[in-house]
């Protein structure tokens, strides 16, 4: 699956990061950073709890 940012919604919470820190991750401007843009192996259900919990919805997850 391929995670993908709408970085016109996305403010920079960290809820995402605290959720699947593998995945996401805020840098110290405040910009969220993927380490990746496809859900790794054995961390699918950390990744969509993420993407859940994004209050701005921002983030999605594309097969």
């Amino acid at each position: 699956m391929k995670i993908t940012v709408d970085r016109s919604k996305c403010t920079g919470l960290g809820i995402c990061e605290s959720l699947s820190p593998d995945v996401f991750e805020v840098d110290d401007a405040g910009e969220l950073v993927l380490k990746t843009d496809t859900v790794p192996a054995g961390i699918l259900s950390d990744v969509q709890e993420a993407v859940a919990g994004c209050p701005t919805e921002a983030l999605r997850l594309e097969p």
